[in-house]
């Protein structure tokens, strides 16, 4: 395989070997995507449907939704039909395909998380600027400038990565196909253009992470100074799922590309992989439905409505 352009197909790190532990794959992974897909889509209809959760911090949630559906359908099926086919081919086409939209959607989900920190910020903290800072106008625009400057972002490093000439086989050690992994297969010098990913995506993750964790700083404190337990209650509803959902991703993606080199191994990696690529779709809309009060009304209120309608 001398460059490239002789490259038809990568080879993906298959999770078992045997056929029966094959299907078991398939079938936790097949329980997993369908949550993500319930999950997900009922927030979203909910949102869309109830004029009671037309407000900024539904409308971002919204988004992160429609993220969560993309980031996992990206990467989940084709490892479900590797398994049952028992392959571990992906087209080179595919897998520069799965490259950039994983790290487009992942890179703007963290991106919306920042955004959805600043809208509890000025909620809590700037109640009565509410409506001035977080117009329907200004939330349009946070959203566009998060899609528009993490696709350029992933385009950049996509096109950064399969200019390298991979001579180095085609065995991806992942079940999906991550820049790390497609950089190792390079038969030139890669490291310096491994140094930029790294500083560059630590710069955003960091900056972005830095942002949350000030802002929620003077969230807690203003919190804690709440007289009513409710009024307390109500606050720490608002922010918990919102930290949960960040603490996850931030902790797995962190451990999955800093971790020292000891540390490294397939069967690790694959683990780390699932816990920052797979679990937070899936467990994001349980989440974020079961301390959220006017988020269960409006899903109590679909159920009941299907219902009405099957009579």
């Amino acid at each position: 395989m001398s460059n490239s352009s002789s490259l038809n197909d990568f080879l993906l790190l298959a999770f078992m070997d045997k056929q029966d532990l094959q299907l078991l794959h398939f079938s936790l992974f097949l329980g997993i995507y369908l949550a993500a897909l319930l999950g997900n889509d009922l927030i979203i209809t909910a949102v869309a449907c109830d004029h009671h959760l037309h407000t900024p911090m539904y409308f971002f949630l919204l988004n992160l939704s429609v993220l969560d559906l993309g980031s996992i359908s990206t990467i989940v099926p084709k490892s479900m039909a590797n398994s049952l086919r028992d392959t571990r081919a992906i087209s080179y086409s595919g897998c520069a395909a799965q490259v950039f939209l994983f790290l487009f959607l992942i890179t703007a989900e963290f991106s919306l998380l920042t955004v959805m920190a600043y809208d509890r910020f000025v909620a809590i903290c700037r109640p009565l600027h509410y409506g001035t800072l977080l117009s329907s106008r200004a939330c349009v625009k946070m959203a566009a400038a998060v899609w528009g400057t993490c696709f350029l972002y992933a385009v950049l490093h996509t096109a950064n990565t399969f200019s390298l000439p991979l001579c180095e086989g085609n065995v991806v050690e992942q079940f999906f196909c991550e820049i790390a992994q497609i950089l190792k297969l390079s038969c030139s010098d890669s490291s310096l253009r491994e140094f930029v990913v790294l500083v560059v995506t630590l710069s955003e993750v960091f900056g972005c992470f830095i942002f949350i964790v000030l802002s929620y700083v003077q969230i807690f404190t203003v919190v804690l100074r709440i007289p009513s337990e409710q009024g307390r209650h109500k606050a720490f509803s608002m922010c918990l799922p919102h930290l949960a959902v960040v603490s996850l991703l931030v902790s797995t993606g962190l451990f999955a590309y800093l971790k020292p080199p000891s540390l490294s191994s397939p069967a690790l990696d694959l683990v780390v992989a699932v816990l920052y690529a797979v679990v937070p779709p899936a467990v994001n809309p349980l989440n974020y439905s079961m301390r959220n009060k006017e988020l269960k009304d409006a899903l109590d209120k679909m159920v009941q409505w299907v219902q009405y309608q099957h009579q």
